[in-house]
């Protein structure tokens, strides 16, 4: 066993260890107090995936949905004991409780009696029930330890850097957008919203305004003392104030109602405010980290969130025997996704790329040793495999797949926009051949729309366009494309080329 796989394997023990202790304490906790407790979550999902994500939580909580005028987020109604069933749903990223909504907010004309009205709301929400909720919640939610770490790296680099002057707004931007580049470095499909400006306050800007005594008399109780942020995430064209601004005097309200103790990096509780035209939402974030961060240990240039890869298998409706490909598999996060949620289906990864296969392969062998921790017992296995094979010349039966799903080259980060040209109606070309007349579905995901666009029309006599999802990935306009195989007979171009000289022979005579 290589000294990767090991500390791997330590990891996931260390965290199922964590995860048992919490459940152990979530049962023995004091149901009297919150069996009744009905609250409204909020949960931030992949662009453009929204009912399909709303679709999973009528499902499986029973519960409705409503899906948010705000591109990427839903809202459901649960009772507190379905709180762990929420953590376990596979379209969603984040998850917080909704303090309060406000509809139709009505924003004074001047910056500052904006920002008054901000500090005067915090007194006014409705805490309770939201807080209870988020102390449940503590006992079991994942810790987003990459995240705090490079925070803290970004704060030294901030001491070591600053002068003690203030910066500006459009700099405070600038390293917000940084550290979030800087922490999804190997997370390339990133959900931000159209026109969003997100801004977290600073613990050091609101602890400078306090005074010493309030800041001696803080450190006598700290042990007692929670520690927050406010995060404002802001869409919209009509504000005349910055989400920097909403942020910090929002958050300066809510310390002193709460005597609560600001920390950018190291909090406990991180207060949302939402603002989306005249709508505003105040939350409290119940993840640290995103729950598309579940099944991949070994990243690739290109690796696809886990609740995106859902969402696009979910598009096709897999059925029980159905056997599933992707083709051009990466660090086989859909065929893994797959896998785990249809695991009466069998599951292919295949790619040309031996290193990105040897990553699929990791991958793989890292959620089977999950699954054996978790069971506490060796493991029958996941129904997948992972290959290296050519995509324009597949090792497969003509006719013997069922559904084909896969992140195509977007001509970016891998392969080029010129060579997608010839690429594309090749894949198209090779995918008809191997998946089932009449009956053969493909789920494609690609940003070279116009290449994709020309190569489907050429094939239109074995593939049918069902439906298209537009999604936002890294900051690209995508498209997710839902085909349907024809009951045309796949003809090989070498035979399709005889019959034709055949027919043109024929003419001549």
């Amino acid at each position: 066993m290589s000294d990767v796989q090991e500390a791997t394997n330590q990891l996931l023990d260390v965290n199922l260890h964590e995860n048992q202790r919490s459940i152990q304490v979530m049962e023995s906790g004091p149901k009297s107090e919150s069996e009744h407790l009905r609250v409204t979550i909020g949960a931030t999902v992949p662009t453009g995936f929204e009912q399909t994500a709303a679709d999973e939580v009528r499902e499986k909580l029973r519960s409705s949905c409503k899906i948010s005028k705000d591109r990427g987020k839903i809202y459901f109604d649960i009772s507190v004991e379905s709180l762990a069933q929420v953590h376990c749903l596979r379209s969603v990223d984040n998850l917080f409780v909704v303090v309060q909504e406000l509809k139709d907010y009505q924003f004074k004309e001047t910056k500052e009696e904006v920002l008054k009205d901000f500090e005067e709301l915090a007194g006014k929400l409705p805490w309770s029930d939201p807080l209870k909720v988020w102390k449940i919640n503590t006992s079991f939610k994942k810790k987003k330890t990459k995240r705090r770490k490079i925070n803290e790296n970004s704060s030294k680099e901030k001491i070591d850097n600053g002068r003690g002057d203030k910066r500006n707004e459009r700099d405070v931007k600038k390293e917000l957008t940084n550290n979030a580049l800087d922490s999804h470095i190997l997370d390339y499909y990133e959900n931000p919203a159209i026109r969003e400006e997100i801004s977290t306050l600073v613990g050091d800007d609101l602890a400078s305004c306090k005074n010493e005594t309030d800041e001696s008399s803080r450190e006598e109780t700290d042990t007692e003392v929670l520690k927050f942020r406010v995060t404002c995430n802001r869409a919209g064209e009509k504000h005349c104030f910055s989400s920097n601004e909403a942020a910090r005097d929002f958050g300066g309200a809510v310390q002193d109602y709460f005597k609560w103790k600001a920390d950018m990096t190291n909090f406990d509780v991180e207060v949302l405010l939402n603002i989306h035209d005249n709508e505003i939402i105040v939350g409290i974030a119940l993840t640290e980290e995103s729950l598309h961060r579940r099944n991949i240990t070994h990243f690739g240039p290109t690796t696809l969130r886990s609740t995106l890869a859902y969402g696009m298998l979910r598009l096709c409706a897999p059925q029980p025997t159905d056997i599933i490909v992707d083709p051009m598999c990466g660090t086989g996060a859909i065929p893994i996704e797959g896998a785990t949620e249809w695991s009466n289906c069998y599951h292919i990864a295949g790619d040309n790329n031996p290193l990105a296969v040897n990553r699929a392969a990791n991958n793989i062998s890292s959620l089977l040793t999950k699954n054996q921790i978790k069971e506490g017992k060796p493991s029958w296995g996941l129904p997948i495999d992972a290959i290296q094979w050519d995509i324009c010349n597949l090792p497969l039966r003509t006719g013997s797949v069922d559904i084909i799903v896969t992140d195509m080259p977007f001509g970016k980060r891998m392969g080029s926009k010129k060579r997608n040209w010839n690429l594309y109606p090749a894949c198209l070309r090779e995918m008809s051949r191997v998946c089932r007349p009449g009956t053969g579905r493909a789920v494609l995901l690609t940003q070279d729309k116009k290449c994709f666009t020309k190569a489907l029309s050429g094939m239109g006599h074995v593939w049918r366009k069902v439906h298209t999802v537009w999604v936002n990935i890294g900051g690209l306009h995508a498209a997710v494309y839902l085909l349907k195989r024809t009951s045309q007979a796949f003809v090989h171009p070498s035979e399709q080329d005889k019959e034709l000289l055949g027919n043109e022979y024929k003419n001549d005579e």
